[in-house]
């Protein structure tokens, strides 16, 4: 039987090879197919879109539908850089993206965009769709290993294929939409950042963002699944205070999570990895002065016989978990009679209530990291197309650069923003 010949079609080249199928492989992959390029996609895992589809614990924060000006302020890392990318395409032209995809979305509180039905596999669908339907070629579990040079400029990819044979495909342009480090399991294991280097760019140190804050605080098995909703945290660095947010603060066996605390994580790990001093503050009643919360304590306690114990007390002021917390902070047992207790106990737990201190001793890994600080330098990297500085036809998308945000969609649209600015394959070198 004759061997079947390929096409013509199958026999040109490919214009672009985008490697890495998350986010911002995406819609780079689909962006460039739809204005006619002809695309190859390499994903070394086997589906796309692994990390989005258990982003926002399964829901998939997809942006956030704040002003620009409010936005740019979220973006913690070369906001600079991103400003063009954005202003391509934003955050209501994401959404409008997905709405034309078939895909509802919802505006939730603090103007988190998330999918109508609350599934992130809609949203990773979605992008898989745009690119499925304008044609580009998806191959799964191939692993790219060198990113080919010839006289300065890309000329293709190495790749090591399903069966675990190395070939070579040849092609004009790359993009590298490898993804950061955080999460791993999902594919992100920093490939991208090795291509980068040996191609000769600077990695900024690389460090988990957004991620569980770990204290030393001798009462923390007491608070795992508690959520505190409405406090008001200070993030102090060798007694200074460096960052104070309002919100959200859980507690898990990872550590002190919440968006609060993730937010303030990006300082924190950066202090700690400078050996400096780190504790995390709570306010548990921000809408009470001192002298208020005195007299709320007083009337919460004339309404108890003196002989119930003060963990009763401390019952009607706070969830359950932090009574053993609050009694081991201030030195007083929770059996003690409110009879016993001193006018001076009564100023140390108002004292802890406006300020109940977990000492920061470390962070939680990349394996719980929502995004990765660090990556390919910015400055290495044209703003207008994403087109390396260094080499010609290689461009970067997504977590593998130097930015990165807040939780709350921010990190989701720099992946699109990026993605699609480098997917329309501009070049302002005259060989490009």
């Amino acid at each position: 039987m004759e061997e079947k010949q390929p096409t013509r079609a199958e026999r040109e080249p490919f214009d672009v090879i985008v490697v890495g199928a998350g986010a911002a492989g995406l819609m780079a992959a689909g962006t460039a197919a739809n204005a006619g390029k002809r695309v190859l996609l390499l994903e070394k895992m086997e589906k796309s879109g692994r990390k989005v589809r258990i982003s926002g614990k399964g829901r998939c924060n997809v942006t956030n539908a704040r002003p620009a000006g409010e936005f740019a302020s979220q973006v913690r890392t070369n906001a600079e850089f991103f400003a063009p990318a954005f202003a391509g395409f934003d955050n209501r032209a994401t959404m409008r993206f997905f709405e034309r995809q078939g895909v509802k979305l919802d505006i939730e509180r603090g103007e988190r965009v998330f999918p109508h039905s609350g599934k992130a596999w809609d949203i990773a669908n979605a992008l898989l769709d745009y690119c499925v339907g304008n044609g580009v070629k998806i191959v799964y579990d191939t692993r790219v290993t060198e990113i080919l040079t010839l006289g300065g400029r890309v000329f293709g990819v190495k790749y090591i294929n399903k069966r675990g044979f190395e070939r070579k495909e040849e092609c004009p342009r790359v993009i590298l939409a490898t993804g950061g480090v955080s999460y791993p399991a999902t594919g992100s294991t920093g490939d991208g950042y090795a291509f980068a280097a040996d191609l000769g760019h600077t990695i900024e140190p690389l460090r988990p963002s957004l991620t569980p804050l770990v204290t030393t605080h001798a009462q923390i098995r007491h608070l795992e699944k508690l959520l505190l909703r409405n406090v008001r945290a200070t993030l102090w660095v060798d007694d200074e205070a460096v960052r104070e947010e309002f919100g959200e603060v859980g507690f898990s066996s990872r550590g002190i999570e919440g968006a609060v605390a993730l937010r303030m994580s990006r300082d924190a790990v950066d202090a700690l990895i400078d050996g400096r001093r780190v504790k995390l503050v709570l306010d548990l009643k921000p809408a009470l002065t001192e002298e208020v919360l005195r007299d709320r304590i007083a009337r919460e306690r004339a309404e108890l016989a003196p002989t119930e114990f003060f963990g009763e007390l401390l019952r009607k002021l706070v969830p359950q978990p932090l009574v053993m917390p609050l009694c081991y902070e201030i030195d007083v047992h929770s059996k003690t009679y409110l009879s016993k207790i001193t006018d001076e106990q009564v100023t140390r737990l108002i004292r802890t209530l406006k300020g109940l201190t977990f000492p920061i001793s470390d962070y939680a890994p990349f394996e719980y990291a929502v995004t990765t600080a660090g990556g390919v330098r910015c400055d290495e990297v044209n703003p207008h197309t994403m087109e390396s500085l260094k080499v010609p036809g290689l461009y970067f998308a997504g977590e593998v650069l130097d930015i990165d945000a807040n939780t709350g969609g921010y990190n989701l649209q720099i992946a699109f923003s990026t993605g699609r600015l480098a997917g329309l394959l501009r070049s302002e070198r005259q060989n490009g």
